[in-house]
C-alpha cells in the first residue's frame, strides 16, 4: 500500500490516543465549567427577592448603617409598618470599657437612633433583647417574634453577598410557620456581584460567603 493512501493517522487508531482525547475534553470542559461557576459566583450569592409588603423589617446585624439605612428606606416607603434590630456579640473592648466604668451604645441602639432621627416613629423600631452569635441564631429569634405576633411574611435586610445565606438561615428556622420570607440586598451596600473579582473587598465577602454557604448545606451552620 502507497504512502498516499494512508489516510489517518496510525495513533489515532491507538487505545493511547483516544483515551488522551477523552482526557483532554475532560478537562476542557471542567476548566469550563468551573470558570463559568466562578464568574457567576457574586451572581449566586446574591438572591434578592422582589419586593412585597410585609409584616416587619427585621435587619440582620453586621454593619452599623449600611444595613438599618435601607430598613428606614422600606418603611417610609411603606413596605412594612415596623423595623426589628438584633444585638451582636459586642466588640471585646466595649466589655473592657465597661469596666472601667465607661458605657458606650451598641451598634443596635445606634442604628435605632439613626432610624428615628431618620423619621421613623421610636415605637415602631425595636431592639430584641437577646445576644445573637449568628445568622442561625437570628433566624431562630426571627421565628419566635413571627410566630408569637402573628406575622405572616417579613422582610429581611442584610448586604448583598449574604442575601443567599442569610435567606437560607431564615427560611430553613421559619419551614412549617407559614411565615413567607423576602431578602432584601440594601442598597448602600456598595459591592458589585456582577463584577465580584474586580475589588479585593468583594473577592474576600464572596470567598467567605462560599465557604459558609457550604457549612450551611452540610448542616453546619448552627
Amino acid at each position: 500500500m502507497g504512502p498516499g493512501l494512508l489516510l489517518v493517522p496510525p495513533s489515532t487508531n491507538r487505545p493511547g490516543g483516544r483515551f488522551r482525547r477523552v482526557i483532554f475534553v475532560v478537562v476542557v470542559v471542567t476548566v469550563a465549567a468551573v470558570s463559568y461557576a466562578c464568574f457567576h459566583l457574586g451572581t449566586f450569592l446574591y438572591a434578592e427577592d422582589p419586593l412585597q409588603r410585609g409584616d416587619a423589617i427585621c435587619v440582620l446585624a453586621g454593619t452599623r448603617m449600611e444595613r438599618p439605612l435601607e430598613a428606614a428606606d422600606l418603611y417610609l416607603k411603606g413596605w412594612a409598618p415596623r423595623i426589628v434590630l438584633t444585638e451582636e456579640v459586642p466588640d471585646p473592648g466595649i466589655a473592657a470599657l465597661r469596666h472601667r466604668g465607661m458605657e458606650l451604645p451598641s451598634n443596635a441602639a445606634i442604628s435605632r437612633d439613626i432610624i428615628i432621627r431618620l423619621g421613623v416613629p421610636s415605637a415602631h423600631v425595636e431592639i430584641l433583647p437577646e445576644i445573637h452569635d449568628s445568622t442561625a441564631h437570628e433566624a431562630e429569634t426571627f421565628r419566635a417574634i413571627a410566630i408569637t405576633r402573628g406575622w405572616k411574611r417579613i422582610i429581611v435586610v442584610t448586604s448583598k453577598f449574604h442575601t443567599r445565606r442569610g435567606g437560607f438561615a431564615v427560611r430553613r428556622a421559619l419551614k412549617g410557620s407559614g411565615v413567607e420570607v423576602i431578602m432584601r440586598g440594601s442598597a448602600y451596600d456598595r459591592a458589585d456581584p456582577h463584577h465580584w473579582w474586580r475589588t479585593r473587598a468583594d473577592v474576600r465577602w464572596a470567598a467567605s460567603e462560599s465557604q459558609k454557604l457550604a457549612a450551611y448545606a452540610l448542616g453546619l451552620g448552627m
